[in-house]
């Protein structure tokens, strides 16, 4: 009997989960689901008898060590910086390893030892990254089989709303890690631009009103995505000249973020206490209120607001009102976290998007062409969301795919670009929907 530990039961997991159940009877496999939350395991495994609950801290070694050597593979959807347990694991006593999460200077590290063992640990196993490696390496692949020369690559994708459940001005709601949303862009971006590298801080990183078309989801605004330029070797693009990874939103979503980081609203290096501090009070201290005219014309002169959307933006989220802050001292982030994960909540009923464009320009035999594949992806409801789907299933299929004998696991710290890998993957991928539309001209 092939045992599979999953470590972790959140948001992203009942479709990685779901998938392994539905094959786990055939295969006479046993399932240990870890996570601190017993209840959120039972709820994803329903009344399942290959699936064994494993309520436990997964930074206790004592406590996840023994499931680690039960298992044949890892799969973990933990938090990135808790990988790293699971990774001097899986080396320790020699099993598989899968993440969605970017490969860490950390694991990175391993890479050595990892090949060494003749082991595998795939990262950037999940939607982004993940799907946008796969998919983008099997158009790259091909155009080099004809002798094209890539001159230019860009790579977008988000999770959204779905239109029809599209009701606030943000035009955004939850669909995975609220925190890594709110910390999206902190650290800046790199990427390659008409042959010059360019680098872009935090503080301008949603100015600028950067806009793309994608088929089915209609014009929607980018943002660069950390740093493009460590995957020019793992894409094996030597002559291009533009190469950007970007996040997808709504156009009013970037102008209304833009306006909340030079208000210092995400900061997370300052210390806020709530003692007799109000949202509106905090906000004046943030923007440096003068008390002539109304607050919201004060942030409007300062920041050079030419958008009537805006404060009414802010004002939704409620941070004029005179309402006291939750007790305690937090960063202005936390403070922001806090307003959002009650605004941005999706409803029970709510559908999500994933939106996927790769756009490319190659030579071949002198002619320029242009090639773009994109996918949308709606989900059925706030626990089936198309962000489950596309971060779980790749993982999953993977992990049978090894199981079974069918993938001869490529040893190393990895991504999903060699042709083994991504190309079982995303044949199974289409039966369940996850498509892309291919344009050529």
């Amino acid at each position: 009997m092939q045992t599979i530990l999953i470590a972790g039961a959140g948001k992203s997991s009942i479709y990685l989960i779901q998938y392994i159940l539905t094959y786990a009877p055939r295969n006479k496999w046993k399932v240990i689901i870890a996570d601190s939350d017993a209840n959120l395991i039972k709820e994803k495994i329903g009344r399942s008898t290959s699936a064994e609950v494993a309520a436990i801290d997964i930074t206790s070694a004592a406590q996840r060590e023994p499931l680690v050597i039960r298992a044949d593979i890892v799969i973990s959807l933990m938090p990135p910086h808790l990988h790293i347990h699971l990774a001097k694991d899986c080396l320790k006593h020699k099993r598989h390893l899968i993440t969605s999460s970017y490969i860490s200077d950390e694991m990175k590290a391993m890479d050595g030892a990892v090949k060494k063992a003749g082991l595998m640990f795939m990262c950037e196993m999940g939607l982004d990254p993940g799907i946008d490696h796969m998919t983008a390496s099997k158009i790259i692949h091909g155009i080099h089989r004809v002798a094209g020369t890539i001159t230019s690559f860009k790579s977008y994708c988000g999770g959204l709303i779905a239109p029809d459940c599209d009701d606030n001005p943000w035009h955004y709601k939850f669909s995975w890690n609220p925190k890594n949303v709110v910390t999206a862009g902190v650290g800046g971006a790199k990427y390659l631009s008409k042959g010059k590298e360019e680098e872009l801080p935090y503080e301008k990183m949603f100015a600028g009103g950067k806009k793309v078309q994608v088929d089915g989801a209609g014009t929607l605004a980018y943002y660069p995505n950390r740093d493009s330029l460590r995957y020019l070797d793992i894409y094996e693009v030597p002559d291009i000249k533009t190469f950007l990874r970007a996040t997808l939103r709504h156009p009013m979503f970037c102008k209304g973020w833009q306006v909340m980081i030079e208000l210092g609203l995400t900061t997370q290096d300052d210390v806020v206490d709530a003692q007799g501090t109000t949202y509106a009070s905090w906000l004046k201290k943030k923007c440096g209120f003068t008390g002539k005219g109304s607050l919201q014309q004060f942030i409007s002169q300062k920041l050079k607001i030419d958008d009537d959307k805006v404060i009414p933006m802010l004002e939704w989220l409620g941070i004029f009102d005179e309402k006291p802050l939750p007790a305690g001292r937090r960063s202005s982030a936390d403070i922001v976290l806090g307003i959002l994960l009650e605004k941005w909540q999706m409803a029970p009923q709510d559908k999500d998007m994933v939106v996927m464009l790769h756009e490319f320009e190659y030579l071949h035999k002198g002619r320029k062409t242009k090639l773009s594949s994109s996918m949308v992806i709606e989900g059925e409801d706030r626990e089936h969301s198309a962000m489950a789907k596309t971060v779980g299933l790749p993982i999953a299929i993977l992990a049978r795919l090894i199981l079974n004998g069918k993938v001869i696991p490529p040893t190393g710290v990895v991504l999903p670009v060699m042709p083994s890998v991504y190309r079982p993957v995303l044949t199974e991928l289409a039966h369940y929907g996850i498509v892309f539309k291919e344009e050529v001209e």
